[in-house]
């Protein structure tokens, strides 16, 4: 698929001047857009600026970065930030700045903001265009993740509306009790029931003994897809009592009746949380990718 052509503008927001592509012209009529938006923020807790940390030679942001580039379903990319610092390193390698606000909650807030911002300047996107929820510390994405996400997004209109993510078989004991590694099960017709940090489903018979097996035990992958409609609908709702206490902000979605359909892939990813995760990640590059 052929990418928008847009005209380079010049805008401030919080009184920092960034080049953005800001007008763009569609090229037919009736296609589905999507748009991935890559959400970053500088304060992470455990382990500040990990996204522009560096991972043989590039900031971790930039694998993300360049995964969606590369996807031939993606019409677009940008990655969304509070921070200068983060803005300059992704101007560095050629990449697309939205500056956002600094009191989201969430990167997915931070992503609607990030569509407004956006509409604002010109860009053509409607309420059943498709937005791509791309974490900036997962540099072991792969181009066929995004695109199997796309086109689970791309059938939602023959069903209720849903926002889409991916999960994978866990296959050890350490990734099923790693708090750092989000669980989740699902019901037959593929649709999330509920996503926990803790091991679930938790097999007590097998798991006592030291021997569960993993058939039925997933690892959630996070990438997200939503309709547009429904990434307004659900960042209108305020934060949840199981989104707080499980630092998940999936479960808002969950709690207050949004569907969320998984479809299995058969790559594994994981995300940079601590410096340690880094030095696993040096190991494991040419490995993954």
């Amino acid at each position: 698929m052929l990418k928008h052509n847009f005209i380079s503008k010049r805008f401030y927001f919080e009184e920092i001047r960034y080049a953005l592509s800001v007008e763009f012209m569609l090229l037919c009529f009736n296609v589905m857009i999507i748009v991935c938006i890559i959400p970053a923020r500088f304060a992470s807790t455990r382990f500040p600026g990990k996204v522009v940390a560096c991972l043989q030679g590039k900031p971790i942001i930039q694998y993300a970065y360049e995964k969606a580039k590369n996807s031939n379903l993606v019409d677009e990319v940008f990655v969304a930030t509070d921070d200068i610092r983060i803005a300059q390193v992704v101007k560095s390698f050629g990449g697309n700045v939205l500056m956002t606000s600094k009191s989201h909650p969430s990167g997915t807030d931070r992503i609607a903001e990030a569509v407004e911002i956006l509409k604002s300047f010109g860009y053509s996107i409607d309420d059943d265009s498709i937005i791509i929820n791309l974490q900036a510390d997962e540099p072991f994405i792969r181009v066929e993740m995004i695109n199997q996400l796309v086109e689970l997004m791309k059938k939602y209109k023959n069903s209720e509306p849903y926002i889409g993510t991916l999960v994978k078989r866990i296959e050890s004991i350490d990734d099923f009790k790693n708090p750092n590694i989000v669980k989740v099960v699902f019901n037959s017709e593929g649709y999330a029931l509920y996503f926990s940090r803790s091991p679930i489903p938790f097999d007590r018979e097998k798991f006592l003994k030291g021997n569960s097996q993993f058939s039925f035990m997933y690892k959630h992958i996070g990438i997200y897809g939503y309709p547009l409609f429904l990434l307004k609908k659900f960042v209108s709702l305020p934060q949840s009592k199981l989104e707080i206490i499980e630092s998940l902000e999936q479960l808002r979605a969950l709690e207050n009746g949004i569907k969320i359909k998984v479809t299995e892939t058969q790559y594994d990813s994981f995300g940079i949380d601590t410096p340690e995760d880094l030095e696993v990640a040096e190991k494991c590059l040419s490995i993954y990718l």
